[in-house]
């Protein structure tokens, strides 16, 4: 019997701070405690950008006027979470924060948040599929001189 998939779609959010990238990561409120960017599942039918978007605004208090989606940069997790019955697919773009001193406001979903350089960032994000769309997402930036702030 296959495994049930669930959708969800989220930002890799970016900022630049004196020409150096720094990604947002949020730290939820429940389980492990584990560092992810902001992200949900997709409710009501609604796309995949519009769930990353909606979530965004959700969960980190950043709405779509604070960003530039970049559609270029666009990658699919796949993966089976602990300790659940289904595989979960994740869909995530890049998106510049256009004023870098954008309040995050977190939801009660998360407990934290941090602004850091892509190798501290992987660190926190421990899964191998993250630390390698982290690697994906700055060599992107890297290579395509994206904006600054």
């Amino acid at each position: 019997m296959s495994k049930q998939i669930r959708s969800a779609a989220g930002f890799i959010i970016y900022r630049k701070i004196e020409e150096k990238i720094q990604y947002l990561l949020l730290q939820a409120s429940y389980e492990n405690h584990h560092w992810t960017p902001p992200k949900g599942h997709l409710e009501n039918g609604e796309t995949a950008l519009d769930a990353a978007l909606r979530e965004t605004q959700e969960e980190a208090g950043i709405g779509v006027s604070d960003l530039l989606v970049d559609p270029n940069f666009k990658q699919v997790l796949q993966y089976e979470p602990d300790k659940k019955d289904y595989v979960k697919t994740v869909t995530y773009w890049a998106a510049h924060l256009l004023n870098p001193n954008t309040p995050v406001i977190l939801s009660d979903e998360h407990q934290d948040f941090k602004w850091l350089a892509v190798e501290d960032a992987k660190r926190l994000a421990q899964y191998p599929e993250m630390q390698s769309l982290f690697d994906q997402c700055d060599q992107y930036l890297t290579k395509n001189d994206q904006p600054t702030c």
